[in-house]
């Protein structure tokens, strides 16, 4: 993978990188790595044969097994029309209908990564041979992923219920060989991409229209993309709390094994153990037996000159971060376990041969974990903000000018600006954060009657999580400016100093106001696309 810092394994590349082999999925469960490499480092897909072939035979069984019996979404009307039966010569025009009269999403598209996740999910879920779909299905996905062809799917219309219904709706139009896609970053016609490309959409043959719109797997593929990026904002979050802590000159004992270990919590433990792991060669760090155990030496002062303990949100770190921790690796099993299950309705089963009517397109699962993602992020963007107005308040730190303004005091404001949009940020994350697992409406005339909101609630994570990388932006460029004003570097560990340096070359050190926006955006896309290599403890 590539490194950056001049070989110092401080950060590797989250870029897209060359093709550089397959990964077969179908024969097992897929795992988050292969997730995270057919995502973000561009691998191919292949369909492991034996997998294929029991889409097959799990098609053919629905052949046989279909005639002369009333099965919904086959020979039955929708919803709750499925009252209705549908005559043996319109059933499969039943299932073009299906897909294009829920091609009815608004709002802004979903990015090309989101939908390829989404893709991949829906890849999964055909491949574990309890759709009745026919291969072709499979194999027409799997092309369009390989080839990165990503259909046009607006984010709103999902309620997550009957899955993402909405959503899927515009993928599966596009495998008819209708509608757009994005093909070489321009959105144009499927057919023209089909025929450059010499693709040959899919066929209806039973129930390929539903069997491709009921599930969930856009809310899934959104949340596996937010575990990703929750994962490493958490990382930066950590390493911002270091820097901070070397800045303030804190005593050690608030992250240390002793300290941590007496409260149970793993999350708490780990991120404890990930500060000592940073600050072990730190020369800014003190111990407190140095500096008040010190055999009554101090029992004449009666105003201590350095704080006796730091401010919660220095102190706390690891009581604060720990439960964002569990909170995500908790999500990450769940979406794991729904990007590997069947999210269908019907469920045909060849192995039992037979079919069986009820509700596993249902997002409830999703939709808590991506609620509970987003107030565990909104909790870390948070702590950031407090970290920075921690720095920026001269008042508080007693070492820094006020908003680490490395110019004349007065006639230039320093990081007075970027501030407000750190604050107006995590209000809204704040205001995101209102769980829509609990918000159902009901809808369908009333069939759908309790929905889960799944897609939402990973949508709105997935804003959550791009507000705080620019909130650990702001806070990253700031402890910049610290440092420098400061003149620590060479007493930093070499971890934080390496990162330091890094980012300095992206954003060198200014004293004269000069436009913020550009540089925040500059450390924002570095912490998005770069995933911290932490030393070993």
């Amino acid at each position: 993978m590539q490194i950056t810092n001049s070989g110092k394994e401080y950060v590797i590349s989250l870029l897209h990188l060359e093709h550089s082999r397959m990964i077969i999925i179908g024969d097992r469960r897929i795992t988050l790595s292969e997730i995270y490499k057919i995502l973000f480092e561009g691998e191919l897909v292949e369909i492991d044969e034996s997998a294929r072939k029991r889409v097959s035979d799990n098609f053919e069984f629905l052949k046989e097994f279909a005639k002369g019996k009333v099965i919904y979404g086959i020979n039955t009307g929708l919803g709750p029309m499925a009252q209705y039966k549908v005559n043996n010569n319109n059933e499969l025009q039943l299932q073009y209908n299906l897909i294009r009269s829920h091609c009815s999403g608004m709002g802004a598209p979903l990015p090309d990564i989101y939908v390829k996740a989404t893709m991949l999910a829906r890849l999964n879920t055909v491949l574990q041979a309890k759709s009745g779909l026919h291969p072709e299905v499979a194999d027409l996905l799997k092309e369009l992923i390989n080839r990165e062809v990503y259909p046009y799917i607006p984010e709103h219309g999902g309620v997550g219920a009957s899955g993402d219904l909405i959503q899927l709706a515009h993928l599966a139009l596009i495998l008819i060989g209708e509608g757009e896609v994005t093909y070489n970053g321009i959105l144009q016609s499927t057919a023209k991409v089909f025929e450059e490309l010499g693709l040959t959409p899919i066929k209806m043959h039973i129930r390929e229209g539903l069997g491709l719109i009921n599930g969930t797997s856009a809310m899934t593929g959104i949340g596996m993309i937010n575990i990703i990026h929750a994962k490493n904002l958490l990382d930066w979050s950590v390493l911002a709390s270091v820097m901070i802590t070397e800045i303030v000159e804190s005593y050690d004992d608030h992250f240390s094994e002793e300290l941590n270990r007496v409260k149970l919590h793993s999350g708490q433990n780990h991120i404890a153990s990930q500060m000592r792991s940073i600050l072990n060669d730190s020369k800014l760090i003190r111990r407190r037996a140095d500096h008040l155990y010190n055999n009554g030496k101090t029992e004449k002062v009666e105003v201590f000159k350095h704080k006796v303990q730091e401010y919660y949100s220095l102190r706390c770190v690891p009581q604060v971060l720990g439960p964002v921790l569990d909170t995500i690796l908790y999500a990450e099993k769940i979406l794991h376990d729904e990007v590997n299950s069947t999210n269908d309705n019907p469920i045909i089963d060849s192995d039992t041969e037979n079919v069986y009517h009820g509700g596993n397109f249902h997002g409830d699962y999703v939709a808590l974990e991506m609620d509970k993602l987003k107030i565990a992020i909104t909790k870390l963007s948070m702590l950031a903000e407090r970290q920075l107005n921690y720095l920026l308040n001269d008042k508080l730190n007693e070492k820094l000018p006020p908003f680490v303004n490395l110019g004349k005091l007065g006639l230039n404001l320093g990081m007075q600006g970027v501030q407000f949009t750190a604050v107006s940020t995590v209000a809204e994350n704040q205001t995101l954060s209102f769980p829509m697992y609990v918000h159902s409406i009901t809808n369908n005339n009333d069939n759908q009657d309790i929905v889960s909101m799944g897609t939402n609630a990973a949508l709105l994570a997935k804003t959550i999580i791009e507000n705080t990388y620019q909130v650990l932006a702001i806070e990253m460029l700031t402890i910049l400016q610290a440092i420098d004003y400061l003149e620590i570097g060479g007493r930093m560990s070499e971890f934080s100093r390496g990162i330091f340096e890094d980012l300095r070359a992206i954003v060198p050190k200014f004293s004269e106001d000069t436009v913020k926006y550009i540089d925040v955006r500059k450390i924002e896309q570095y912490l998005l696309e770069n995933k911290l290599h932490f030393p070993l403890g």
